[in-house]
Order: structure tokens, then sequence, then C-alpha cells
């Protein structure tokens, strides 16, 4: 594949595309949601946020103090009429779209919300882009987990079959194939006032997440509290990769899709392979930052997680000049210096952005 993409500063290329720009972000109020946001501020963007309210406390949305500082609405991704409402009124030139119940154990427990959420809510976000009048650049941001896993252990690349064994990932995967949809059917004309692409990343982790089943802040929480983090599955191998790092792989995407219809695809933005750790390598790297134990806990539950998912980013770093800035072992890293610096999470946040900027490709 040829290299369509001219080397040069990510924040440069970043503070050109989005300054001054009408950003609108659904999904702003969730950890990933939320330092993006902060990140569109810091790059001189006017940001609009469209998602339920926090469901976790502390939130990452409240410690950065966003109801403040963007243009935010509470509102339900599965209402269309309020979807398409928001985003023609704001007129965005942009719009990311992380909205999701992203979580496979919720997912068994309740499947109709999951399947509503990721599908339609999708539907309903692209419905109300095909209302717009000027040209605005959409990616929607998925998951490794949209792959058919046969648990070979091989990395998946954008030309794998898409699948999924429980609803959650099934979701994501019906929700990639909306996307391709729209964008055949109603933005593939060489005049389409609509640049879409979506986006799958790998396992994220990072300061501010507070989720529940989650093994980093489940992490947190015991470390916290001085107990032994209980680790279900310590075998199980992901792609682990700082927030920040695939924020910039949706930022560099969504800066280039206007201009470049080639580039209106799936990409996948993944760590390097010697990041595709196990669950207890990561524990393991938690606990040279933050002195703690942990144990093996029994799987309360049949709720079938894939043991392999790695995932091949070849297609980003040769089309888009995309490349993750930090290894696994600076992932954690700063991701624990996040939770353990006593300043405010604005100032910390912030610092980690400036940081991660001065260091991307």
């Amino acid at each position: 594949m040829e290299n369509l993409v001219s080397r040069g500063s990510g924040a440069e290329l970043f503070r050109g595309a989005y300054r001054g720009q009408r950003v609108f972000v659904s999904g702003h109020t969730g950890f990933k949601g939320g330092w993006l946001c902060e990140w569109l501020l810091h790059l001189g963007a006017e940001v609009r946020g469209f998602s339920l309210a926090p469901n976790t406390a502390p939130a990452l949305f409240d410690q950065l103090n966003l109801s403040t500082r963007i243009q935010h609405q509470i509102a339900d991704l599965r209402d269309l009429t309020a979807v398409k409402s928001a985003v023609v009124e704001f007129s965005p030139d942009y719009i990311f779209h992380l909205a999701a119940q992203p979580l496979v154990r919720h997912s068994y427990a309740n499947a109709v919300e999951t399947f509503d959420t990721n599908v339609m809510g999708t539907v309903h976000l692209l419905e109300a882009a095909r209302a717009l009048t000027r040209p605005c650049a959409v990616v929607v941001v998925s998951t490794d987990k949209c792959y058919q896993n046969d648990e070979s252990g091989r990395p998946f690349g954008e030309h794998h079959p898409l699948g999924g064994s429980d609803p959650y990932s099934a979701s994501k995967a019906a929700a990639e194939l909306v996307v391709a949809a729209y964008r055949h059917s109603f933005f593939s004309d060489a005049g389409a006032q609509v640049a879409l692409a979506s986006a799958r990343a790998g396992n994220v982790i990072g300061g501010g997440d507070w989720g529940e089943d989650r093994i980093l802040p489940d992490a947190i929480r015991a470390l916290t509290a001085k107990e032994s983090i209980a680790v279900r599955n310590p075998s199980h191998v992901r792609p682990w990769q700082h927030v920040l790092d695939a924020l910039g792989g949706y930022l560099r995407l969504g800066a280039r899709i206007l201009d470049s219809p080639e580039l209106r695809a799936a990409f996948n933005f993944g760590p390097t392979e010697s990041s595709a750790r196990t669950v207890a390598e990561l524990i393991q790297e938690i606990l040279r930052y933050w002195p703690g134990k942990w144990h093996h806990a029994a799987t309360q539950s049949m709720v079938d997680e894939r043991s392999v998912l790695r995932l091949s980013s070849d297609k980003a770093r040769v089309l888009l000049d995309w490349r993750p800035a930090w290894d696994f072992a600076k992932t954690v890293r700063q991701t624990i210096e996040w939770y353990r610096d006593a300043r405010d999470a604005p100032d910390k946040t912030r610092e980690q952005i400036q940081k991660f900027e001065a260091e991307m490709a």
C-alpha cells in the first residue's frame, strides 16, 4: 500500500484540523469521551456532547468539569428525534460517535439494550448526519471485539470477517455493517457531504477510568482499599493501549477523510505486538508502580470471554502514518501515575495530553 500521508507533527496536524471547528461527540460523559473532549478543547475546538449521564461515581467527565466547558446535553441515542435535532442544530464539522453499551458481561444481562444502543444508536447518528447540509467528517468508534474470533491468536486485520459470539461483540459487528451500508448507500458519491469511517481500537486503559467490571479500575479500587486484586482470567491476552493512543488514531482519521476519499473505510488502531499481554502481566506491571497483591478469582458465571485478542494496525501505519506513541510499560506507568497524582484531574490530564503530543509521530 502506498503511503498517502506525509510525515510531520501529529500535534500540528490536529491543531490545523480542529482549531475553531465544531466537533460533536456522542458518549462524551464516558471515559474515552472525557479524554477526547479535553483534548479537543486543548486543540481549540468548540465541542458539543450528547450522552446519557455519567454512570460511575466518580466520573472523569465530572472531574474535568466538562459540563461547564462544552455544550453539554444529557439525552438518549435511542431517541432518533433528539439525535437528529442535536446534530442539525449544531451543524458540526466533525462527529465522533463513541456512545455505546461497552461491556461484554453486561450485554448478557441486557441484550436488548445492548443491540438497541449499539446498532440502532449508530443508525440514528448516521441518519442525523444525512440531514446535514455542509461537509462533515464522521468517525464511528468500534472495537477489536467486532471480529469473528476463532481463537487462533492471529492479529486481526480489517479484511477479517466480522462476528461475535456474545451480544456485545455481535452488536459491534452489526454496527460496523451499518456503517458500511450507509457509506455505500448514502455517502459514496464524490460530492457527498459526509465522509464516513470507522475506528477499531484495542483494550484501552488510562487515568480516570472508573467503570465497573473492568480490570484496570477494579485493580485501582482494590489497591486504594489495600485489598488483593481479584483477577478472573489471568491468562487471557489483550492488546493493551493507552487511551491517548486510540484517540490519536481517531483524530488523525477524522482530520484526513474529508480530503481523502480513499481513507473512508475501517481502520484498526491497536498497540504494537509486544503490548499484547496477558491480564496477569498487566497486573504485575501495575504492581511495579503501586505495590500490592492479586489473586485468581474463580469466574462466577458462564459468560463467554475470548481468551486471545490481537490487532494488526498495518493499514493505519501505511495509509495514515499512525503508530502508537507509548509502549506497554509507558502506558501502564502513565496510567498509574494519573491515579496516584494528588493534583486535580484537569491538571494531570492536560499534562499527559501535552506529554503525549510531544512524543507522537
